[in-house]
């Protein structure tokens, strides 16, 4: 099955829309959802942290700035 990593914090809008963009897609493309707080880890914290909501599908990466409705189910439709 396919494998979604979501770097994340607590106390995020952003988060919290690409989470429910991401619930939503499950749906149509299944796959398993890995949230990572990234307070949870330095070297996530230090890679991430000005990039959350920050997905990584396979080889496919998108940051804050490029998390939607669009890009999320074209990523999810090249990897499944």
């Amino acid at each position: 099955m396919l494998k979604v990593i979501f770097y994340t914090k607590e106390v995020c809008s952003l988060c919290d829309d690409a989470k429910a963009l991401l619930l939503m897609l499950e749906r149509e493309y299944p796959f398993e959802l890995e949230e990572r707080d990234i307070y949870t880890n330095d070297e996530w914290l230090e890679k991430y942290q000005l990039l959350i909501p920050f997905v990584k599908i396979n080889d496919v990466t998108l940051d804050c700035e490029q998390v939607n409705i669009d890009s999320l189910e074209q990523a999810l439709k090249q990897n499944v």
